[in-house]
């Protein structure tokens, strides 16, 4: 269970999201001296051999972690999920081709005007109309068997909104997971990719995870820029150019974290119930919280919410940080309020809010 100390706040930041304590004290003193060498893990030589471990040790523990098959190859990359926005269609995509993409939020937004510039993109939904409030179901898509592969986020940061089970695809399917990555067991029969960049639920900004079955991967296309090939990274265990290594060995904590927890079963245990606290105070609010997101959909990462009006919102955001929650603000977008309880926000931070929700309500309502 993570505790933080009477120093820190409550972070419910949308990213970069919270660390364990336990990570942020081990980095502090591998920064210093990585292992017993004398020499940081920020100043040694991605070409060493404390680095490689470094790098073995983070692909190990990512494939212990996530159940990964072994016929998956796991990348750590750079650029954020933005270049994976282009990456994709330009591996896979051309003039002649489709790809569908599921718009779900602004994130799929931009990965589909991304992906316009290299080939066709079939918009197969589109949740702006109401305001990305819901994920849709089998009944609202229907998937196009001659396209290059098919595209959704799994959870969507803005609006609060998760897709509950794994669509299935007849082409090769490809989710961006960046605000829930390893916050519940993923289904690898379904996927052929998934990415994710760390700062949100896995670590520090400056890296990216991407797993890839080799079957696809070997589709990619290598008629590009070699920074911007996928098949150059896997040839090199991610180390083509000096690659994210402090952001990659705080990764590799955070699996290791995790799989102190119970592994994914544990920690999508905990998020349920972390999460279950807030949710349970706006349903039982009689109206004076409403949520952003349909009930069947709420995400367990990005909690949205609403007050009766705007002034309350702000009220509510200025006492917060009173008894220091921090981040609180929805996003412009959609307004309102905003908590978000990735992997290593302590249960008492949720504790906290859900009482200061209550007594907000009692005060306002």
């Amino acid at each position: 269970m993570t505790t933080m100390s009477s120093t820190r706040k409550w972070n419910f930041s949308a990213g970069p999201g919270v660390l364990p304590e336990s990570l942020i004290q081990q980095a502090q003193q591998d920064i210093w001296d990585l292992a017993g060498t004398g020499i940081g893990v920020m100043e040694h030589s991605h070409r060493g051999p404390a680095i490689t471990e470094v790098f073995e040790a983070a692909r190990n523990k990512c494939r212990e972690v996530g159940n990964i098959p072994d016929d998956f190859e796991i990348l750590f990359l750079q650029g954020g999920a933005s270049l994976q926005f282009a990456m994709i269609p330009m591996a896979f995509l051309n003039s002649n081709s489709h790809a569908d993409y599921i718009n779900t939020g602004s994130w799929t937004s931009k990965a589909i005007d991304e992906a316009r510039r290299f080939g066709n993109v079939d918009v197969l939904w589109d949740g702006a109309s109401e305001k990305f409030s819901r994920i849709p179901t089998g009944e609202d898509y229907s998937w196009n068997e001659q396209s290059k592969y098919s595209y959704y986020c799994s959870n969507n940061t803005i609006y609060g909104t998760r897709w509950p089970q794994t669509p299935t695809s007849p082409t090769p399917l490809i989710a961006d997971m960046s605000s829930e990555m390893f916050a519940r067991a993923i289904d690898w029969e379904s996927h052929d990719m998934v990415y994710a960049g760390a700062q949100k639920n896995l670590g520090p900004a400056g890296v990216t995870m991407v797993i890839i079955r080799r079957s696809l991967l070997e589709q990619a296309s290598t008629d590009l820029p070699m920074m911007l090939r996928y098949d150059v990274f896997a040839k090199n265990g991610s180390m083509y150019n000096t690659p994210p290594v402090f952001a990659v060995y705080c990764v590799s904590l955070m699996f290791q974290w995790i799989l102190d927890q119970g592994g994914l079963a544990g920690i999508e245990a905990m998020n349920e119930h972390k999460a279950g606290l807030i949710y349970r105070t706006i349903d039982e609010s009689d109206g004076f919280y409403k949520g952003h997101a349909a009930k069947s959909d709420r995400s367990l990462m990005n909690i949205t919410f609403r007050c009766p009006t705007e002034e309350l919102e702000a009220a509510f955001i200025k006492e917060a940080a009173e008894h220091d929650m921090a981040n609180l603000k929805g996003h412009r977008s959609v307004g309102g309020l905003r908590a978000s309880v990735y992997n290593a926000f302590p249960e008492a931070g949720c504790h906290q809010l859900a009482q200061f929700m209550n007594e907000f309500a009692r005060k306002n309502g």
